[in-house]
């Protein structure tokens, strides 16, 4: 055999073996690409039923709160004493707004600054620097006096005045505008969006879109900069007010609170103010003539000609429907669509028509303010939050048709990515606040428009350290948090939940079959929650995948504030805490934190006349009694609702072992 002849044999054999390492090789990449895709893929199914669980229970409370309306209807047709004991609760409610020059006079000038604050210190009339000193201010934690707050509030309701439902905005090759969506009092994506576009200029405007305060911590700090950037740029920055500009929604998700904690002495002044400027907010942006910029959405029946007309002062609270004049039109009018749940009112008081909008103007602001875009077609109540509706890309077009409109741009939706772009492309929602949920749990974004009206999307997400981690430690934590918050709203129906199960178990065994468990659960909750998946998160199954429907509850409980009180008691008290906490802090008008033993007793009564909640009343009378604590016949409720907490088990045990829940 020749050399040539072995050098050929073994360059052959050579060659193959490679050839069988590189298909092994390539195999193996594949099936870890395959894993890893499978993997990837497991963690955004988890990701996304986290968020599902967010939002939907978001939109049940929200949901909650715009049927709390009815209950103040009914609260004043039968809270016969109210002109004498409150007339101020009627102000509140439903009343006229403040006389601007003698009012503002007597509030700022009451307010004087100490020498000893060391805050920032704002020059009228307002200028550039007065922006730059303000975000400085509050990168460092300070908080603007109060004086300051109510002369810029001051100031910028007398400006907004001025200006029509939309505000018409024109672009050029030279001047470009930016939107931005929710922001809910979260101070650092603010922060973040100046970095990366810029502060507010005349040569760089904005469109903020709404819902400003609210669940962040921050929200007086990020309505200041607004306002004072609006006051020194009117025509570069521009404001829209979203269904989170309202006053009865502050009392619920927290800017009230924020407020009265930040200003304790000033806090009632800053409120009432407050609640003047968000009705002189405007409606909705109309860019280049063929751009829609409102909160919420469109439904049917949206009349921008209408709304360009109404006086939206009047627009209080989307919570305190209009009121229906004679008995007859009032039946009418209940037949007719109002926003899913909220019906007009019928109340016998002394306030006047003239000062609430027509129930079908009324009806339109709801719409702009609380609808959402949907894929179906058509126009549909919106069910998930109880007010505004659905609206399907048929809708879309024919109402961009009908106004020579090319295209709406909305918010109101946290979005995974920040944005998200619908119906054929003619609707785009933006939402700014990142981490709006748990950390990692979506990006931020705001959009860039110019001349040829095409948007830009921009991203970016506040970082902590908890961002660094890696993805799956990342989902972990938002998939427990979101557990958790759904365990509890389980727990608030336990009493309903455990008679749907045995409704369904009729052999008594204490187990429901998958399919039984997730219907009881559905039709109990109404959350439209995928309950099969989250299963393994909610409950134990034995071996032929039957469900111990007890195991629902097996590791919360409630804290109970009082020990003698009723399971039953103390289970509704948790599951209307925030309603009743709202209805405290409108009955406690002067926020002095107390309200007597009888309001309390009233307020009880026609909260469990109107919602049919079956507690006796010689239990809330105990109950009450027991609240008393220092028995001088005042109720300081707050504190008692905030003794109300859910005790996780699982989490207390790692905690007594030294381990993180």
């Amino acid at each position: 055999m020749s050399t040539h002849d072995l050098e050929d044999m073994g360059c052959g054999t050579s060659s193959s073996t490679k050839e069988r390492k590189s298909e092994k090789a390539l195999k193996a990449a594949l099936v870890i690409q395959n894993w890893y895709r499978g993997y990837s893929a497991r963690l955004k199914a988890r990701q996304r039923y986290a968020l599902t669980i967010f939002q939907s229970i978001e939109y049940a409370d929200e949901q909650g709160q715009l049927q709390l309306s009815n209950f103040f209807s009914f609260m004043l047709e039968n809270y016969t004493q109210i002109h004498e004991k409150d007339p101020e609760l009627l102000a509140r409610l439903f009343g006229g707004t403040l006389q601007d020059s003698k009012d503002r006079q007597e509030y700022v000038s009451f307010v004087e600054v100490p020498d000893s604050y060391n805050g920032p210190r704002l020059q009228f009339p307002l200028t550039f620097t007065d922006i730059d000193l303000l975000v400085e201010a509050f990168k460092q934690q300070q908080i603007l006096h109060a004086h300051y707050v109510l002369e810029v509030l001051f100031e910028t309701k007398r400006v907004l005045k001025q200006m029509p439902n939309f505000t018409q905005v024109k672009t050029s090759p030279t001047k470009e505008i930016t939107i931005c969506g929710d922001l809910h009092g979260k101070l650092d994506d603010l922060f973040l969006i100046f970095y990366k576009n810029g502060l507010p200029s005349g040569s760089n405007s904005y469109i903020f879109n709404g819902d400003f305060v609210d669940r962040g911590k921050h929200s007086m700090e990020i309505l200041m900069i607004l306002f004072v950037s609006f006051l020194v740029y009117p025509n570069d920055l521009h404001l829209n007010r979203g269904n989170h500009e309202d006053f009865m929604m502050n009392l619920r998700y927290g800017f009230t609170k924020e407020i009265l904690h930040k200003y304790k002495m000033h806090g009632k002044k800053i409120l009432q103010i407050l609640e003047d400027v968000y009705t002189w907010l405007p409606i909705g942006t109309i860019i280049d003539n063929e751009i829609l910029v409102i909160h919420g959405g469109i439904s049917e029946s949206t009349d921008l000609n209408l709304l360009h007309r109404i006086e939206r002062h009047k627009m209080k609270s989307v919570l305190m429907p209009p009121i229906s004049i004679d008995e007859d039109h009032d039946t009418d009018l209940k037949k007719t669509k109002t926003g899913a749940n909220i019906v007009p009112r019928e109340i016998k008081t002394n306030e006047s028509p003239s000062e609430q909008l027509p129930k079908h103007e009324w009806e339109q602001v709801v719409d702009i303010l609380w609808s959402d875009p949907r894929g179906k077609r058509g126009c549909y109540p919106n069910t998930s939050r109880g007010g505004g509706c659905y609206f399907g890309p048929d809708i879309t077009s024919k109402i961009l048709n009908k106004f020579q409109l090319k295209m709406l741009i909305r918010s109101h939706e946290c979005k995974p990515e920040g944005y998200e772009i619908c119906h054929e492309g003619k609707v785009v929602t933006v939402f700014s606040a990142s981490n709006y949920y748990e950390e990692g749990s979506n990006r931020g974004a705001y959009i860039k428009l110019c001349c040829d009206l095409t948007p830009r999307f921009f991203q970016y997400q506040v970082t902590r350290a908890t961002c660094l981690r890696p993805l799956y430690q990342r989902v972990n934590t938002m998939e427990s948090s979101a557990i958790r918050i759904l365990k509890e709203r389980m727990l608030s129906r336990k009493t309903d939940l455990i008679r749907a199960f045995q409704l369904q178990d009729r052999s008594k065994s204490g187990k429901l079959s998958m399919g039984q468990w997730a219907f009881s659960m559905e039709n109990t909750l109404g959350l439209n929650l995928p309950w099969r998946s989250l299963s393994p998160h909610l409950v134990t199954t034995d071996k032929n995948g039957n469900i111990n429907y007890m195991s629902t509850f097996q590791d919360i409980h409630i804290q109970k504030p009082v020990k003698e009180a009723q399971s039953t008691l103390i289970e509704t008290l948790y599951r209307y805490r925030s309603d009743l906490q709202i209805i405290f802090n409108v009955i406690d008008s002067d926020h002095s934190g107390l309200i007597s033993m009888e309001e309390f007793r009233a307020m009880w009564k026609l909260f469990n006349s109107h919602y049919s909640i079956h507690i006796e009343d010689f239990q809330v009378d105990e109950l009450a009694e027991r609240m008393d604590l220092n028995k001088d016949g005042s109720i300081d409720f707050n504190e008692f609702l905030k003794a109300f907490y859910v005790v996780h088990k699982l989490e207390k045990l790692n905690k007594s072992d030294g381990h993180p829940p």
